[in-house]
């Protein structure tokens, strides 16, 4: 397989909130994404995986870790390379209301970036390229002089799109393109990246909650839990065998289009609040609302390992069967 062309080594992104307090949003995560795949990150509000994203697009300064796209360090570039790099790597923000200016109209909206990076020598050919990406998300030309407020969240996020897609960029990071609009409509926009993304040959860095959802688009899945990296497979392996124990409690929350097997199915319910990334807890993150709790996850920070063949978890649970170990007693969760 080639080279990687994206390359997120051991990333931290730490807020200083004053008083001493240290909000720790992303605590060493380390991934890579192949050249037109999918990778799609999941977890719970507030895990990080929308911090992943502003980091990687330099919107937010690391706090340790590199960051390299296509053989560079995003974080040490200079303005030049900065901004051949942003013609490269694109977002589609979560809120496709609030990522559009009310006061422009759609034609300025997508037409933005390419007087930005002067990409055409007169106007007719910028509003001719403006024409074909409305067409190419599904909308018309007739929409790009009307106003964002006029169209409904399905369409607004389709000119998000189309206003990430006017640079011809190779990366598209989606941070929760879906989560604000209606079901019916989250699996048009999804078909309408899986599309675009034949067509064109992009690579996407797909961040979302909706693990049934990521299913579908995503090649491979990463799952966060309170800034960290906790699992990470082939989304076909996570489904069918997922390991890390927060996984399992996110899948059993998916229901089953099937009245019997929802029915007899267990559904595995959390206990507890999610910590503070301000004041995570000692050891392995997610002990305190583990149902599978070992003395050892209070004492040590679990290992990340590739348990099975492209298949890589963070917990005590696998790290003590494959070096041998006894099982340590269960902790009563919480503690």
């Amino acid at each position: 397989m080639s080279e990687p062309i994206l390359q997120v080594n051991k990333l931290k992104k730490h807020f200083d909130l004053g008083k001493k307090q240290i909000l720790k949003a992303v605590d060493g995560v380390s991934f890579h994404v192949h050249q037109g795949e999918t990778f799609g990150l999941v977890g719970e509000s507030g895990c990080g995986k929308s911090t992943i994203g502003r980091t990687i697009m330099g919107l937010y300064e690391k706090t340790a870790g590199d960051v390299m796209f296509a053989g560079k360090n995003v974080h040490d570039l200079n303005e030049k390379e900065k901004f051949t790099f942003y013609r490269s790597m694109q977002m589609i923000f979560q809120d496709p209301y609030a990522s559009l200016n009310p006061r422009s109209t759609v034609q300025e909206i997508i037409a933005e970036p390419m007087i930005v990076h002067k990409m055409y020598q007169s106007k007719k050919e910028q509003l001719e390229r403006v024409y074909e990406l409305l067409e190419e998300v599904g909308l018309n030309r007739d929409h790009a002089n009307r106003y964002p407020h006029e169209f409904s969240g399905g369409q607004r996020q389709r000119i998000g799109i189309a206003r990430a897609l006017a640079l011809n960029p190779q990366f598209i990071i989606a941070d929760e393109p879906i989560s604000a609009l209606d079901v019916s409509v989250q699996a048009q926009v999804v078909n309408l990246l899986k599309k675009l993304q034949i067509d064109k040959g992009l690579t996407f860095l797909f961040i979302a909650h909706d693990l049934s959802m990521v299913k579908h688009f995503s090649d491979r899945i990463g799952v966060m839990y309170l800034g960290h990296l906790v699992e990470l497979t082939a989304a076909k392996s996570l489904y069918d065998n997922p390991l890390h124990p927060y996984t399992k409690a996110l899948l059993s929350a998916i229901p089953i289009p099937d009245p019997d097997i929802e029915e007899k199915r267990e559904r595995i319910i959390l206990e507890g609040e999610l910590p503070s990334p301000i004041d995570p807890p000692s050891g392995c993150v997610f002990r305190t609302r583990c149902p599978m709790a070992m003395d050892i996850c209070s004492q040590k920070t679990p290992q990340w390992k590739e348990v099975e063949a492209h298949h890589h978890v963070a917990c005590h649970l696998y790290n003590d069967v494959k070096e041998g170990r006894d099982t340590p007693k269960v902790l009563i969760k919480g503690k």
